[in-house]
């Protein structure tokens, strides 16, 4: 897709945002059913079933995945989509590109092991390794309206409010 294919297919929906806001707000759904046999949660993602489990450094068997790593794997799969709709509509050439990210977790706080561990990840870091030829000042604005674009990023950054409800079914 370029740039021009990219706008025709996204002006009518930017056009129609900006005349009825209320188009644009979404929920986004997951469902998981807790594993009878195992520590474990059945997630469908939409394309398949993802098993969750316990990291092997809580006393998981490695088999199932890990939710930290899901929480990665969706930072990584929204950034890269997000760089390369960023590229395609600035014609920013891109010949190739990877994207990862790591994040840093104290397993003593999740284990109860230690209370002034946190839990949850102490940092997160995200890499892009971009083969273009386009010079410096396009790849700043790349990074930067990547950053503010994508949704995993900018909800990991700016940690919105989260409801917890527990109900007898």
């Amino acid at each position: 897709m370029d740039a021009a294919e990219l706008r025709a297919i996204q002006a009518p929906l930017k056009e129609r945002y900006k005349a009825n806001p209320a188009d644009a707000y979404i929920t986004l759904k997951a469902r998981g059913t807790l594993d009878d046999q195992a520590i474990a949660c059945k997630v469908e993602t939409g394309r398949l079933l993802a098993i969750a489990g316990l990291h092997p450094a809580t006393g998981g068997t490695g088999i199932e995945l890990c939710s930290g790593d899901m929480l990665l794997d969706a930072l990584v799969a929204c950034a890269g989509v997000t760089l390369k709709a960023v590229a395609t509509a600035l014609e920013i050439p891109v010949k190739s590109a990877a994207v990862s990210a790591e994040g840093d977790l104290d397993f003593r706080g999740t284990l109860g092991v230690a209370k002034d561990a946190p839990v949850g990840f102490a940092q997160i870091r995200l890499f892009f390794a971009v083969e273009t030829d386009a010079p410096q000042d396009k790849l700043d604005q790349l990074l930067k309206l990547t950053e503010r674009y994508c949704v995993v990023y900018q909800t990991i950054r700016s940690g919105p409010p989260v409801t917890v409800t527990l109900q007898r079914s």
